[in-house]
């Protein structure tokens, strides 16, 4: 069997969803990041000053850019896997001869895309009110995309734990956005007290936030190959527990 077939054919189906609906999905990201850099980083911005030798707006870019990637690519997968299994048209995938990591693949391809884009779209609001000069081309990329993989799977394996529409919003309100906003998007881990600066180095977002923002304007409060080290380490877990659940059909055999 050809698996590029069913491959390309989730992925596409992926894309077209969230295109169809882009003022659901591509055009809030663009208004809410306005803002946030008119908010945060031209009012409050001009009050702060610099951060590590960046101006405040420089210093926030590369948060929230990640932080949109970050939300985006798990939304698209959690409601569109959990859609598929509310409907009912899980059964299509599970009786037709297409491998597990197939599946896997095209679900994720589909939120890493959509991630990717919002990042594009936020990426270009923010040129409204800064220029940056990007310090590395391939730690930004690689790392906003490995950051877009793994909040894709993070969304697949909430949509196959989750029994309702409720248990699909309950991770992002109550654990992604708190660990976004606590992952340094607004502020430099150095400028909190010790004990906190320890408890953040707890939340992985923290790792990719800050090595994003080292590939775009060259700061970062971690150590960049211990952040890739933990940041593949969670896609390894992430694609394994993934891939476990659907074998066993957890979540959509019931």
């Amino acid at each position: 069997m050809n698996v590029l077939i069913p491959l390309r054919t989730i992925v596409v189906k992926e894309i077209v969803r969230f295109v169809r609906i882009w003022p659901q999905t591509l055009l809030p990201p663009a208004i809410t990041t306005a803002l946030y850099f008119l908010i945060f980083g031209k009012l409050i911005g001009s009050r702060i000053g610099t951060i590590e030798g960046a101006s405040y707006m420089d210093y926030i870019v590369p948060g929230i850019i990640l932080m949109s990637v970050i939300s985006h690519s798990y939304a698209n997968v959690v409601s569109s896997f959990y859609s598929t299994k509310f409907q009912r048209n899980i059964e299509e995938l599970l009786v037709a001869p297409v491998p597990n990591w197939v599946i896997l693949a095209g679900y994720i391809s589909g939120g890493v895309i959509r991630g990717l884009l919002v990042g594009i779209v936020v990426t270009l609001i923010s040129l409204l009110f800064t220029s940056i000069a990007v310090q590395n081309i391939f730690i930004t990329l690689s790392i906003a995309f490995l950051t877009a993989v793994l909040f894709a799977l993070a969304g697949f394996i909430n949509a196959i734990l989750a029994e309702s529409f409720d248990d699909i919003s309950i991770i992002p309100n109550f654990v992604l956005t708190p660990l976004s906003y606590l992952g340094g998007v607004f502020y430099s881990v150095g400028m909190l007290p010790e004990i906190w600066q320890t408890i953040s180095k707890g939340n992985p977002i923290l790792y990719m936030v800050n090595t994003f923002r080292y590939g775009l304007i060259g700061v970062s409060d971690v150590n960049i190959e211990f952040a890739y080290l933990i940041t593949i380490g969670f896609i390894v877990m992430a694609v394994f527990f993934s891939l476990l659940m659907l074998h066993k059909g957890v979540g959509i055999k019931n």
